[in-house]
């Protein structure tokens, strides 16, 4: 009887992996449940049965075996019911998939079923939405960057055809074509150092210094704008925060917010550069007298092509900030913008302490 026990365990496990092993090679995860939970049954079942006839001889107790089989066919209704649960929501996921695929960027997968169905779809989702983000962007760029070549070179064919006409004389316009070429020269500037970052090809030498020397030349540079709108400038650049930095690429940040600053600060007003340390870090912030910031502006300062005022569409290409905030984070730091409790604008940004 024990030698009988023992040879129908042994078949039993045998089977087993071999049926297991076949389960592996079937096509789809469906029919993989669908073959575990049959595979998980009717093998107990079947092992039962044998028993039953080597040691009852198929009759001597027919309720525990009645009994095995009822017990057995409700087990595999629960696990065919579980099976299609679990493959209902990866097939959920695989339709998102298969819809971002054709190019629909707004679908996202329902964050059901178990866990680590759930966290699939969870992460599907933020790579859609990352995505959607992605082309929006891209859009954005082309969108206005179209409009700030079309422009200036729809000036330029202007003046041109006028020279060609004779209804001017090249001294009225050889100015104003040099502006515009300027124009058009800064504005492919700024997109090739946007492509630069993006690619991660920025090359900075950095060298351990204070930053005295480049907010000083920053201030130079901004003091003729600000006399003339009787701005006044201050600093208060800490001599202990020593920075790692490439300084002409800090000078570009620098000079970019003290522009922008300038930009939205009454006459009057009061612009102010301040340099300090800041846990492992040194922070440089542009703090202004002017209107402050709202929700969007806070939010979408450093967007590319973004302006706060539609109508000074002429005033730059709206790219300064976004190509700040890449020179900011390729050494390592990060750039924000916040309202002073006092009224006005403050933006900071981070570089690596010496």
């Amino acid at each position: 009887m024990i030698w009988g026990a023992v040879a129908v365990s042994l078949i039993t496990l045998g089977v087993g992996l071999v049926l297991a092993f076949v389960l592996r090679s079937l096509p789809t995860v469906r029919l993989q449940l669908i073959g575990l939970a049959a595979l998980a049954v009717c093998l107990p079942l079947a092992a039962v049965l044998l028993s039953g006839w080597v040691m009852f001889h198929m009759g001597d107790d027919v309720k525990i075996l009645a009994v095995s089989v009822a017990a057995a066919t409700v087990a595999m209704i629960g696990g065919l019911f579980l099976a299609q649960s679990i493959a209902g929501s990866i097939d959920r996921v695989r339709d998102a998939s298969i819809a971002l695929s054709h190019g629909d960027l707004t679908v996202r997968a329902p964050e059901s079923g178990p866990a680590e169905v759930a966290d699939m779809a969870e992460s599907f989702n933020e790579m859609a939405a990352n995505l959607e983000r992605l082309f929006d962007a891209r859009r954005e760029l082309v969108a206005w960057a179209s409009h700030d070549l079309r422009t200036p070179l729809a000036n330029m064919q202007a003046m041109l055809e006028a020279l060609e006409d004779g209804l001017a004389e090249p001294a009225d316009y050889l100015p104003a074509l040099g502006d515009q070429v300027r124009g058009l020269t800064l504005l492919v500037d700024d997109l090739f150092e946007l492509a630069r970052i993006d690619a991660g090809a920025l090359a900075l030498e950095l060298s351990a210094s204070d930053l005295d020397g480049v907010v000083s030349s920053c201030l130079r540079g901004v003091r003729a704008e600000a006399a003339q709108r009787r701005i006044s400038l201050g600093a208060n650049v800490d001599p202990g925060a020593v920075a790692r930095f490439a300084p002409d690429k800090v000078e570009r940040v620098l000079l970019n917010l003290l522009t922008n600053a300038l930009r939205h600060t009454p006459s009057d007003g009061a612009v102010a550069v301040r340099v300090e340390p800041d846990a492992g870090a040194v922070r440089v912030t542009v703090e202004d007298t002017g209107e402050g910031l709202d929700e969007e502006a806070e939010r979408r300062m450093f967007d590319r092509f973004w302006r706060s005022d539609r109508a000074r569409s002429q005033r730059g290409a709206g790219l300064g900030l976004a190509i700040a905030r890449g020179l900011v984070e390729a050494h390592g730091g990060r750039i924000w913008a916040e309202n002073r409790p006092g009224g006005g604008a403050r933006v900071s940004f981070t570089l690596p302490a010496a």
